[in-house]
């Protein structure tokens, strides 16, 4: 069964306690966007809000850093016990085997993220080390946009590459993640998916009621 992680950007942030209480018995992690308006054109959430989170849940948190000095955030978010902390591979790069030493020092993981344009040969002197490899489908730091389907080529090389080298990786999908595509990430090796505007929290519904949709629509293609 594929892992779900909603991308807590997207929720209605004036019903977060309402919200979470839904969220807390129906998935495996929570995707936490921290930008810093440079590295993207955006600015969303913090180590601040995860400190909150954190008061009202006990499911692991992944933390993705779009910010242009990632690792000077790793120190304070190991502190703050976040399960994953996953870096795009332009800054993880020189980083790599330091970071996943202190990373396990903490018994917690070590996420890898590569952009549409990324190529896979940038991060495969690392992989071995990589707990969670986070394909985009969409261009980093906005929801909502349209769906990169060449991405997917990336996910069926990843795949293959985990089968070839006997690696333990899981493979991630962010980025328009819904009922149109959920099918063919599944099909392309996700093991897990990030839900976030189009998949749950823009459903014009009540976010019990959206849960359950989701459900459905990913049983249906399961």
């Amino acid at each position: 069964m594929v892992k779900i992680s909603p991308s807590l950007m997207c929720m209605d942030i004036s019903k977060f306690e309402e919200q979470i209480n839904c969220l807390n018995q129906q998935v495996d992690y929570y995707h936490i966007d921290i930008m810093d308006g440079h590295y993207v054109n955006n600015m969303t959430l913090s180590p601040w809000f995860i400190e909150q989170l954190k008061d009202h849940t006990t499911i692991p948190l992944d933390a993705h850093l779009m910010v242009t000095n990632p690792i000077n955030y790793v120190d304070q978010l190991l502190a703050l016990g976040v399960e994953v902390i996953s870096i795009h591979a332009e800054h993880l790069n020189g980083h790599a085997f330091r970071l996943s030493e202190k990373i396990n020092q903490h018994k917690k993981k070590m996420g890898v993220v590569l952009n549409p344009e990324t190529p896979l040969n940038l991060i495969t002197d690392y992989l071995h080390l990589v707990d969670i490899v986070t394909v985009m489908t969409v261009d980093p730091g906005f929801a909502g946009q349209t769906f990169i389907s060449e991405s997917l080529d990336k996910v069926r090389k990843l795949k293959a590459y985990r089968e070839e080298q006997n690696l333990k990786f899981e493979i991630q999908i962010d980025g328009s993640c819904n009922e149109k595509t959920y099918y063919k990430m599944i099909e392309a090796g996700a093991d897990i998916l990030i839900v976030g505007s189009s998949g749950l929290f823009n459903l014009d519904v009540s976010i019990e009621k959206a849960v359950e949709i989701m459900q459905e629509q990913l049983s249906a293609v399961i």
